[in-house]
């Protein structure tokens, strides 16, 4: 957690990497504007710019194409991975509600996951071999290019400047790399497909937001991360979006640490818990 928060999340980060995030944006924006009147798909260009925004910040380099017509074996094969991951991670199983049955896996689903894992494992590992080499290449003085190369880093030497400490294995990169990428990218992606939906479903909040953008931004170029803070009605459309649509609706398991009592419920220790977050944010 500390390693993605100085070297992902921190304001300094964020700003190094701000130009990724403008250039995939604009990369979107000039493939929604070729295909004219042409209908797309909106949710797999949205998920193509997220995750390779989130690629070029992690690998340095793009995991799929541009949304065009030509093939990216690798990237089809990643993106197949995540969706079949979801599916299984979605699916309902009854070893987590009968644990007895779950050392039998009668839906075969603990054996796909397996599958997967190993699928996943030799992805990562061809990604780490190839970062390796790039590594290999650069003098030791030289700055880190991505993320993925302070990992190798601290892999390596165990701490840096910034004070992380304690050597990192490859497993645990792999799987840090795995939860950011699962994470970050069809959340992302289906968030904002849900924000042009609404928009699209409201004519009149959109009509706003457009003249809004006309006045602050003018038609003569794209939006920038730095306008955002005279945009105070796309903002609210943003708030708004999150509220109706949040990116998980009933949050990440929490696991009772002790046995508790809140407002008359009994919460036995090693509970699962799931927060509600979608009815939550519509109680008026």
């Amino acid at each position: 957690r500390k390693i993605s928060s100085v070297h992902l999340f921190s304001a300094k980060a964020l700003d190094d990497f701000s130009h990724v995030r403008q250039e995939e944006v604009a990369t979107l924006t000039r493939s929604l504007a070729s295909a004219g009147k042409t209908p797309v798909k909106l949710g797999q260009l949205l998920n193509v710019c997220t995750t390779n925004a989130l690629a070029r910040v992690m690998l340095g380099r793009k995991v799929f194409n541009d949304g065009g017509s030509k093939s990216d074996p690798k990237a089809e094969e990643f993106k197949s991975m995540v969706e079949e991951m979801m599916v299984l991670a979605g699916s309902f199983n009854l070893g987590d509600f009968i644990p007895i049955l779950g050392w039998f896996d009668l839906q075969g689903i603990v054996g796909k996951m397996k599958k997967l894992h190993a699928r996943f494992d030799a992805f990562l590992n061809a990604i780490l071999e190839e970062h390796k080499l790039i590594n290999n290449q650069r003098t030791t003085l030289s700055k880190d290019v991505d993320f993925l190369s302070t990992l190798l880093r601290l892999r390596d030497n165990g701490a840096d400047t910034d004070g992380e400490e304690g050597k990192l294995t490859d497993i645990e990169i792999k799987a840090l790399l795995l939860n950011l990428f699962t994470a970050g990218t069809d959340t992302s992606s289906s968030t904002v497909e849900w924000a042009f939906a609404e928009l699209l479903r409201n004519p009149e909040i959109l009509s706003q937001a457009q003249q809004e953008l006309d006045l602050v931004v003018g038609t003569n170029r794209l939006v920038t991360e730095s306008d955002l803070t005279q945009l105070p009605f796309l903002q609210a459309i943003v708030k708004e979006t999150f509220r109706l649509h949040p990116s998980t609706p009933l949050s990440l398991p929490r696991i009772g640490a002790e046995s508790c009592k809140i407002n008359g419920y009994f919460i036995p220790k090693g509970a699962t818990l799931l927060v509600n977050v979608w009815a939550i944010a519509r109680d008026p």
